[in-house]
């Protein structure tokens, strides 16, 4: 049985405590039981998305799970009173729980991206986890579905029997497809935002020096600044501002405890 989870509030949004272990022993235990259920890789992004968007904020609370994806939450994260917590990342995620597939045979699918790309993250996946098991894929078109199309989307993957399904459509997107599914598809679904991208060779990742130290964004910005500013230069000063005024609100309130 697993412990309950141990959550922080970073700027109204739940943040999990987790860790990849963690995650792939309560995905694995979900995708056993057929649990309909979806799990969120929260960035800076995310976060701010839910804080201006108070529908989007109700679909990440709807989560079986938000993990902490950016460096800039965990830092949030050990202030807020989790002091250990670590980086659980989107795209480590799906390894991590593609290595944990091939052992136990439990199906995976993927849903996003494009045709060609999804051909080179079936080969790339293939490649590195031979006894995974890829029980279909498929790229949506990038516009809004119809119900006839969302649904029949939804009727492939269950006669995939695909047990986890890999969610990359980009945020918000991502996380409303899987808030609408909950309950109709069978299986847990994973937001794992560029990791298509990333596998595919079609985006570089950053450097694993640059995504310790918190300067992921930097990198990405610098490849796709015109799709990317408002994200990066609006989102992050905001993000910062607000969790310094949380911050300073917590210690205030240890220091003089409002009665």
């Amino acid at each position: 049985m697993q412990a309950d989870l141990v959550s922080e509030l970073v700027l109204k949004t739940r943040i999990d405590g987790t860790s990849y272990t963690d995650a792939c022993d309560r995905i694995q235990q979900w995708a056993t039981d057929q649990k309909s259920c979806y799990v969120v890789a929260a960035n800076v992004h995310v976060v701010m998305t839910a804080y201006w968007n108070v529908s989007y904020r109700a679909v990440l609370e709807g989560a079986a799970l938000v993990t902490p994806d950016g460096m800039p939450l965990v830092w949030a994260m050990r202030w807020l009173g989790i002091p250990q917590q670590q980086r659980v990342y989107g795209p480590d995620l799906m390894l991590a729980w593609c290595q944990r597939a091939a052992q136990t045979q439990l199906p995976i699918y993927l849903y996003g991206g494009t045709g060609a790309m999804l051909e080179r993250v079936t080969q790339a996946l293939s490649h590195r986890f031979p006894d995974l098991t890829i029980a279909g894929s498929y790229a949506p078109p990038f516009r809004a579905l119809t119900v006839a199309e969302e649904n029949a989307d939804i009727e492939r993957i269950h006669q995939s029997q695909a047990a986890v399904v890999f969610v990359a459509l980009g945020c918000p997107k991502q996380e409303q497809w899987m808030a609408r599914q909950q309950g109709q598809l069978n299986a847990v679904m994973i937001g794992v935002g560029a990791a298509f991208s990333f596998l595919s060779g079609d985006v570089t990742q950053a450097p694993r020096w640059m995504m310790r130290l918190g300067l992921e964004w930097a990198f990405r910005f610098s490849q796709e600044p015109r799709r990317l500013w408002q994200r990066y230069l609006v989102n992050n000063p905001a993000f910062v501002i607000l969790l310094g005024g949380q911050l300073s609100w917590r210690w205030l309130t240890s220091v003089w405890p409002i009665k």
